[in-house]
Formats: C-alpha cells, structure tokens, sequence
C-alpha cells in the first residue's frame, strides 16, 4: 500500500514561486546563518593602494531582496552546492496523453551535461548526482487541468505539485535526495515550455520525513533548451535570474549581462557563472580574491574564470575574433590563482572585475579579456541585480550567436584601458602570462 504523504505549507499564502523573469516573493524567515570567512587579498600591489579584509572592505551584505547578491552570510534556507547532492528526476504523465518519449531519453537530455557543467564551474568541489526513476508516474488528472503556463496561478500550481508528490510517494523515498525535478511528459496538450520554474515554499513540504522546500518543475519540449536544468538548478543555489523581462513580454530580454552568465541566458556563448558567484557559491577560496581600496594602482594577475583540464591548451575563440590570444599563447584553465578583483562603489554596490577566456564552460565565447560589472545587493532577481558595463560601447560581436551582440565584446583587451563611467576607477590590461592569465593594473582615483 502506499505510505500517506503529509503535504504541508501549500496555503495561498505561503506557496510562493517565480518563472524565468518573474518577481520573486519569497521571504524568508531563516535567522543568517554560517558567516563566511573574511577573506584576504594575496597580489602583487604597486603604489598606495590597498588590499584588505574582505568582510570589512568589498563584501556587500546580504539583504531581503529575493536571490541578494549579498556574500557576507549564506542563506540557511537554501543548500550550498559546496559537497555531493543528490537529486531524483520524476517524470510525470497524464490521462489525455500518452508519453512519445521514454524516462531514459529525457534523462539524456539532461544528464551528464548539467553535471558536467557545475562541475567545472564549482573546480571539482561540487557533484550534482541525477537518480533518474526509470518509469513513467501517472498523474490523477488530465494535463489541461493544471492550467500551466509561465505566470502560473497560486492554486493551479499547488495543485500540481500535492498532485505530483503524493502519485511519486510510492515510487520514490524523498528523504533520499536534496534536490526534486518533476519532469512532464513535453507532449502532453497542457504542458507549456515557457512554465519552467523553481517553486520556492514560505512552509515546506513534508515528504518521507523530509521537508522540501523548493522543487524544479520542468515542462520542457524534447529537446530542451541548452542549459536550462543548470539554470534553474542556479535558483535552488540561490542564484538570481540575471536578464530583463520586458514589461510587455516583447523586446531584448538580455540587456543586462547578455552572454555572459548561465543566470542571464541558458543559451550564451559564454555562460560559466561570475566569479562573484562562484564567490557566493563557496566555490573560491580566500585566496583568490583581491579586495582594492584607498587611491592608487593594484596590479595582479587574473586568472580565467572558466576552468579545463588542467594541461590542455587554452580552445581559442573564432579566427579574428576580438580579443582572442596570440598564436602559441596557452591558458591552462584550473580553480587556482587569483579569479576576481573588487571594488567598492557605494554601500549597496561593487565593480567586479574578472577574466574570461575561451575554455571549459565558457569555450565557445567569442571575445576574451576582462570583465568588467557591477553587482547590486539590494536588487531583486529580475530587477539588474548585475550590470556588465561594455568597454566598446560603439561596437558589437557575433551577430547572428550572441544572445546580446552590443555587450559580447564587453571584456577589456590586452593593451587598452577603460574607465568606469562615473567611479574614478579604471582597468588596464597590460598583457598576457606564459600560463594564459590576464595582466592588469586597477586604478582608483
């Protein structure tokens, strides 16, 4: 017989979710827990500026804002992807269809790539492990019946998920797993690819003796977009969504980071995530991390944030692409060296800025060099929480690939320098080391 299956915390007013672009609303009531380490800058440094502690100088605090931006403490309600989680994927049909696909081969279309993803963004320090369960799980009602669509109702979607979880409990032993994918049959009349989403519960769920608080529910076609199960497993790191959402559906959704972020578009050319969030994420360590304050020059050495094996040649960009590495150059990607530099503008806001190199997650990028955004702590997700400034604001690159061809050539080159419109700060990149890491000199006026 199947064991009962206590769902909780599915009121109106506590189930809470957000969809790619919509207004998140969850707050959480989780005390601040597991402060980070401060943090201290090891660089070359000229002049007198100065590096010190992070958490005194260039961590921006966590606030209320849905996915903050803020590193100074990790938030209890959300598991850090800084060891193995395990994740099972129930696949879901229902009476007015049957599946065309098999368990197996949407499994396929997302395994081993999200894995394979994270693990070179994280360095090897976090396995996302997939337990596929190999059958389909009938729902009670028919698809049509849930009304799914991208901006989901309340009822409709709790619905869905007491549903859902209460038809798997036979199959499945939810205490087993951190993280829960419940995959629907993409052909199935009332899925809507568009309704992809992390529901998010003010009060979780309780399953196997084990609460639930958040759940990937997948409506993708087969086969799905690239890199969207890495995307919306972001969201459950508490990773925020990093693109614009046109007031009226229509117009460019990638203004604010264009390919240069998993969170800002599963489909860029050079998604791996920011070094700031690999920073939020636990997956850079106190050395890598220069904090620049007081006037003066920092000169240090960026290393690529995007990792590969290490001892293969750095993959180069397209043939004349701007900003792509002299002819016998190497960049050997690794989680070693020094990955970001911050500066503090404000008590809210930092300049970011980083290396990006044609390799691991980010080898198909089309230009290379240095970074340069701002990050915001108090921003909603959704709202510009992060800003890549564009170093060639009068240029493009990849049209025709690039989900954003006005910032695709964002990143600072070797030999030129910007200035940070209205900050007083300026980038140089002096060149380029035998090892295939960036040269640069930070100015702050």
């Amino acid at each position: 017989m199947p064991r009962p299956l206590p769902l909780t915390g599915l009121t109106r007013e506590t189930l809470k979710g957000f969809s790619r672009g919509a207004s998140p609303v969850l707050r959480s009531s989780a005390a601040l827990a597991t402060s980070m380490t401060a943090l201290v800058a090891t660089s070359l440094v000229t002049g007198p500026a100065l590096v010190e502690p992070l958490a005194a100088a260039c961590q921006i605090a966590r606030s209320r804002a849905h996915h903050s931006e803020g590193v100074d403490t990790w938030n209890a309600a959300y598991t850090r992807p800084t060891r193995a989680l395990d994740a099972v994927l129930v696949f879901l049909s229902f009476p007015d269809a049957t599946p065309a696909t098999t368990p197996a081969e949407l499994t396929g279309d997302y395994f081993p790539d999200t894995s394979r993803f994270f693990e070179r963004a994280s360095y090897g320090r976090f396995t996302l492990r997939p337990h596929p369960v190999d059958h389909w799980i009938r729902m009670p009602h028919p698809s049509t019946s849930y009304a799914i669509r991208r901006d989901w109702s309340i009822e409709s979607r709790a619905t869905y998920l007491r549903d859902a979880l209460a038809a798997a409990d036979k199959d499945v032993d939810f205490s087993r797993y951190d993280i829960v994918y419940l995959v629907a049959d993409p052909d199935a009349p009332g899925v809507d690819s568009d309704a992809t989403k992390v529901v998010n519960l003010d009060s979780p769920l309780r399953a196997d003796g084990r609460d639930i608080r958040r759940v990937v529910t997948v409506f993708e076609k087969h086969p799905p977009d690239q890199l969207v199960l890495a995307h919306e497993t972001g969201h459950v790191f508490d990773l925020p969504d990093l693109y614009h959402r046109p007031t009226d559906g229509k117009g460019d959704w990638d203004t604010y980071v264009g390919d240069w972020d998993l969170m800002g578009s599963q489909f860029g050319l050079a998604p791996d995530l920011f070094a700031w969030h690999k920073w939020k994420l636990g997956w850079l360590d106190e050395s890598q991390v220069v904090c620049v304050r007081a006037p003066g020059s920092t000169r240090l050495t960026l290393e690529p944030v995007a990792a590969g094996p290490t001892g293969v040649p750095q993959v180069p960009v397209s043939a004349g692409a701007a900003g792509a590495p002299a002819r016998g150059v190497e960049a050997f990607g690794s989680g070693h060296g020094t990955k970001l530099a911050v500066v503090r503008t404000g008590p809210d806001s930092v300049l970011a800025i980083e290396a990006r190199g044609a390799v691991g997650n980010d080898s198909a990028a089309c230009t290379q060099g240095v970074l340069v955004y701002r990050v915001r702590g108090e921003t909603e997700s959704g709202g510009g929480p992060v800003e890549v400034l564009d170093a060639h604001p009068h240029s493009s690159a990849c049209a025709g690939t690039s989900v954003y061809p006005p910032l695709a050539d964002a990143p600072v080159r070797e030999g030129e320098t910007f200035t940070v419109p209205g900050e007083g700060v300026r980038v140089e990149v002096e060149g380029r080391t035998a090892s295939g890491g960036w040269t640069v000199r930070i100015t702050k006026g």
